[in-house]
Parts: structure tokens; sequence; C-alpha cells
């Protein structure tokens, strides 16, 4: 099954057909909104009942928001980016140890979100990480790179938040 991962083929003549969407279910770029400002939602506000009422809207709006004043720093946002282009640039059978089509499992490597009922698949390969609490859920984390754990054990990002 891991096989399917999009990384596991390296040039692809034309997109397979499991990934081609009926014509009914493609985005209508003529009904986009164009300069439509996308919602920011300012985590630094004191006002609690107003962030959660903004992200409310903004879901029900947009179905998306941005976040600032978050407090994740900036350096720990690059670090993280680097670790994950890393992984994603591994082998494909160094991959393939993680690959699971199982939607239930905390830790999986998968290609979309449902491979055994989804009759049209999204074009992506993603790995899935359950974070909270850290300590419970980083020992199943890959530990190939090597920095993938190493530097988000909860010790060093308790230390960098």
């Amino acid at each position: 099954m891991a096989g399917q991962l999009l990384s596991a083929v390296s040039d692809y003549v034309s997109i397979p057909e499991s990934y081609v969407r009926p014509e009914s279910q493609r985005p209508r770029l003529n009904e986009v909104i164009r300069g439509a400002n996308i919602p920011t939602i300012d985590l630094a506000s004191e006002d609690e009942l107003q962030i959660i009422a903004q992200v409310a809207d903004a879901c029900r709006s947009f179905g998306f928001f941005q976040v600032v004043n978050h407090g994740v720093p900036l350096e720990l946002m690059q670090k993280m980016m680097a670790v994950a282009s890393e992984f994603f640039r591994l082998p494909p059978e160094e991959k393939a140890k993680h690959y699971s089509d199982d939607p239930a499992k905390k830790m999986r490597l998968s290609t979309s979100f449902n491979i055994k009922k989804e009759t049209v698949r999204n074009w992506r390969d993603y790995l899935r990480l359950h974070c909270y609490p850290l300590e419970e859920f980083v020992p199943g984390w890959p530990s190939n790179p090597a920095s993938f754990r190493q530097d988000f054990t909860p010790i060093s990002l308790s230390l960098s938040i």
C-alpha cells in the first residue's frame, strides 16, 4: 500500500485517474471572490469571547483563517518546516515504514484521508502526528531523520515557547 504515496513515484507523465475529480466536484474558479481579505485572528487580544466569535465567524464565512500573535517563535516554526522537508525527502522505502491507510492511527503517513472509502484521492502525502500530551506521542514519531524527535521533545518545546 505504501506504493500509493505520491512521493513513491519520481515522475508522473499524467495525473493518475484516482486523483481526478468529476467536473461537478472541482473548484469553480469563476466564483472565487478576488481581493477578499482572509480573516486574521489575533491571539494577543485579551478579549477571549471576541477571539471565539472571530474564529466562529471566519469558519462560517470563509472556512479558514490566519492566526497572528500565537506565541510560537519563528525559529521553532522554521525548524519544524526544515525537519518536515527532510522527512519527505527520505527514500520511499524509509517513509513506507510509517505508511498506514488506517484513519484511526495516531501516527501515520498516508496520501489521502481514507483510501479504502474515497472514490477520488487528494493530491498530497501527509504525516499525521498526534502531539498532546507530547510525552505520550513523541516515542512513536519517526526516528529518521534524527532531528525529528530530537528537536521536538517536550523539553525542547517547553524551553522554546
